[in-house]
């Protein structure tokens, strides 16, 4: 079931993000991470539209969605490790293109699991850029 997120949510979604994060961005320092933590927890799971797949009464993954310049923007999509490959991030992108159309989001070029899975989605893009917070390059991608 994909629905929105609760603030009851909260625990079970950031252990699933250090999770994914940790498996999907080795290349980012634990200090880096601990802060991305803080910030994900206070802002970035209030200020986003956030939907939860839960199975079974357990969140397994989320999306987070931003508008930005009249399109909506994959701020992240994480699944609990145990559940890649079963379905939950593909099932949260179709609900988030079904409500917003097209979608754009950013991936790390190191990010070898989420360019995996964008690409197989059928996301597209070269438009590369640095992340100003952690100095690592990202890639723009696009579908719809």
């Amino acid at each position: 079931m994909i629905r929105l997120y609760t603030d009851q949510d909260t625990e079970a979604v950031i252990a699933l993000w250090r999770a994914a994060s940790d498996l999907a961005h080795p290349f980012l320092s634990t200090q880096f991470q601990d802060r991305a933590e803080i910030l994900t927890r206070d802002i970035y799971l209030k200020m986003a539209e956030t939907w939860v797949h839960e199975v079974d009464g357990e969140v397994v993954g989320f999306i987070g969605l931003l508008e930005m310049e009249q399109i909506w923007h994959i701020g992240g999509l994480f699944v609990r490790p145990d559940w890649h490959g079963q379905g939950v991030g593909r099932a949260l992108v179709d609900h988030a293109a079904k409500l917003k159309g097209p979608l754009t989001v950013d991936v790390f070029v190191d990010n070898a699991i989420g360019r995996g899975f964008y690409k197989a989605y059928g996301f597209t893009g070269d438009e590369r850029h640095i992340d100003p917070h952690s100095g690592f390059e990202l890639l723009r991608l696009t579908v719809g």
